[in-house]
């Protein structure tokens, strides 16, 4: 038993120095929204494996809370399963698209424990949690459930990246179809397409450290509103929060970041992007800042 969970943790090793492919996508609004599934079928179009498990229910808010999952008493958001339902379930034609009756850490759990070693046969090599419906800047990161997640995973030593959009709307993911021209649709779909580019350029290179031992990072998009394009976005290294007195990474000729909550709150087209410690959630230091600086440093631009 020994001899063989080493060697799954020599593959999983030898698996983060290659390639990047297996991703495990979760949120905390809920299995059913737009910008979920919106954000799934982008990271496949882009070329990725992706496995969704996330709550059956939206659980915004919920921070780290944990219990066991239990059946449904009511339907899924959006009637997406009846009342009765087992505590986990999925999708009929696409079961890589799953729900689990409980809290946002404990989708995430399921999605790396249990369904990552039946659909990649090894842990999820990166998780990605939202795009949230709204943003999550500054002390919220202590409150959200996809903040949450994020951390879920790093405690659990997966690589994580919390995405929240200020644009995104609570609407079904049928939305995405019936009505495509929707502030709700656009928002959605450009979240999805920001998330792709800026994992593009987080998993560029195939070797060295994605994201530090128990951090995450933690993006936030602004107001799509005249932002059309994800190239009329300018991605901003940031600090979680405001602290003249801290020693940052060295950027734009500054070691004083710019607090995320000043980037996505001003006018402009911003996606703020902080590192922050898994446990406390909140900021960590220069060094381990550099870690994430250095692999997007290519799509960063000055604030």
């Amino acid at each position: 038993m020994f001899t063989s969970h080493l060697l799954s943790l020599v593959l999983f090793v030898v698996a983060v120095e290659c390639q990047v492919t297996n991703i495990l996508l979760t949120n905390d609004d809920g299995w059913a929204v737009a910008q979920i599934r919106a954000q799934y079928d982008a990271l496949v179009a882009a070329g990725y494996n992706v496995i969704l498990s996330a709550p059956a229910e939206n659980e915004s808010g919920t921070g780290s809370s944990t219990a066991t999952p239990g059946p449904l008493t009511q339907p899924c958001e959006f009637n997406t399963c009846p009342a009765g339902s087992p505590a986990e379930g999925f999708n009929a034609t696409s079961p890589q698209l799953n729900w689990v009756n409980s809290f946002p850490v404990d989708a995430v759990e399921y999605g790396i424990q249990t369904l990552s070693p039946k659909f990649f046969n090894s842990p999820p090599q990166l998780v990605v949690a939202g795009p949230n419906i709204g943003s999550n800047l500054g002390t919220t990161t202590l409150i959200s459930g996809t903040v949450g997640a994020a951390c879920e995973a790093a405690k659990e030593g997966i690589p994580s990246v919390a995405f929240s959009g200020l644009s995104n709307s609570q609407v079904s993911y049928t939305t995405l179809q019936t009505n495509p021209t929707s502030l709700a649709t656009v928002a959605a779909l450009l979240n999805s397409q920001l998330t792709v580019k800026f994992l593009s350029a987080l998993l560029a290179s195939s070797s060295g450290t994605i994201v530090p031992a128990n951090t995450t990072v933690n993006v936030n998009t602004s107001n799509v509103s005249g932002c059309t394009d994800a190239d009329d976005y300018q991605f901003i290294f940031t600090r979680n929060l405001a602290n003249s007195s801290a020693t940052d990474v060295t950027t734009c000729g500054t070691d004083h970041l710019p607090a995320e909550a000043t980037v996505v709150n001003s006018s402009g087209c911003h996606v703020s992007v902080s590192v922050i410690n898994a446990v406390t959630k909140t900021d960590v230091d220069a060094a381990t800042q550099a870690v994430v600086f250095n692999r997007v440093e290519s799509i960063l631009s000055c604030f």
